[in-house]
């Protein structure tokens, strides 16, 4: 979602462009929206959201994309999936209906970059599509950063948080150049975007920085923020969450590896949301013997409305994942 809203932001400066709404991501939502298509869009964004083996082979049968991103693979939906890989192989299987050297794969993604083949094109927080990127800045206002190919030269700053936010933007920006956009209208457009709704979305509350990335989730997303966590200057910093749902089979290893990566940030507070994940996070806590302190909450909806009242000064936090009602 996060991805298609990049590209909708920026190739808007230069061309008409209709995307998906929201995170409308199944084919009933694609059958909506084609519905609304004027027919003389420049740029055309379908969003593909699997959830069961073959949706994204039967997406791609029916609204034929002549290129294809693939922002990622993680544990998800494996309540549907037998495991990661046949996930990923679904994932993969738009690169069936489309030209390799028009696939784009997130290389900062480590089970994506797996399934690499030599004709695609790849990004990351490093290059995209040829150009590279130097000189990264992150701060709690947003990333900067320049992209250099030859001579040509852009200077960029967005909005979004985190420096696992430069891959994604660097590869806007490149995309964007190839079908024509100018360096002037790109800048622009990146200088737009910003954070959606509970994806990475900054608010102060009493001298605080609450960083709200409770928008749905998986592992990788997970360490993204903590390496944000960890990058902020901050007088505490607290990390809040229930954990991940639908992770089937990987459940328990995904939990450890979650308590693991809490307890390298160096976090000064963690709160767990009490439910079946907890024990496991709280293990890999354990293994990496941290130090910080830890509280578990039995009333979440108490605790998320009245998180003015447990933060301070110059502390920030970052709220990571829901877990709606209907998980135990």
């Amino acid at each position: 979602t996060s991805m298609k809203e990049l590209l909708k932001t920026v190739l808007s400066e230069g061309k008409k462009v209709a995307a998906t709404p929201a995170n409308k991501n199944v084919a009933i939502s694609h059958a909506f929206f084609a519905e609304k298509l004027q027919g003389d869009e420049d740029v055309v964004i379908i969003e593909y959201g699997e959830s069961a083996p073959g949706d994204v082979a039967n997406f791609s049968k029916t609204t034929h994309p002549n290129r294809a991103v693939i922002t990622g693979v993680a544990p998800a939906h494996l309540d549907h999936y037998p495991d990661l890989n046949a996930a990923a192989e679904d994932i993969f299987s738009v690169a069936e209906f489309v030209e390799p050297s028009r696939v784009y794969v997130n290389a900062n993604s480590s089970y994506a970059e797996k399934r690499i083949q030599e004709e695609f094109l790849t990004y990351s927080d490093k290059n995209a599509l040829g150009w590279e990127v130097r000189d990264i800045t992150v701060a709690i206002e947003g990333v900067s950063f320049t992209m250099k190919q030859g001579k040509n030269v852009m200077k960029l700053r967005s909005g979004l948080l985190g420096r696992h936010q430069v891959g994604p933007l660097a590869f806007v920006a490149a995309i964007a150049k190839e079908i024509g956009l100018t360096n002037e209208q790109i800048e622009q457009g990146i200088a737009k975007t910003k954070p959606f709704e509970h994806r990475m979305q900054a608010r102060q509350t009493n001298g605080a920085w609450i960083l709200d990335d409770t928008y749905n989730g998986n592992i990788e997303g997970m360490k993204a923020g903590l390496a944000l966590l960890k990058e902020l200057p901050a007088k505490k910093k607290v990390y809040v969450t229930p954990g991940l749902v639908d992770q089937g089979v990987e459940t328990e290893a995904v939990h450890v590896e979650l308590g693991r990566s809490i307890a390298k940030a160096g976090v000064d507070k963690v709160v767990l949301m009490k439910n079946s994940a907890t024990s496991f996070i709280e293990n890999g806590l354990r293994e990496l013997e941290y130090s910080g302190k830890l509280e578990i909450i039995d009333d979440p909806l108490n605790f998320y409305m009245n998180i003015e009242h447990f933060v301070a000064a110059g502390d920030v936090v970052l709220m990571q994942n829901d877990w709606t009602d209907n998980y135990n």
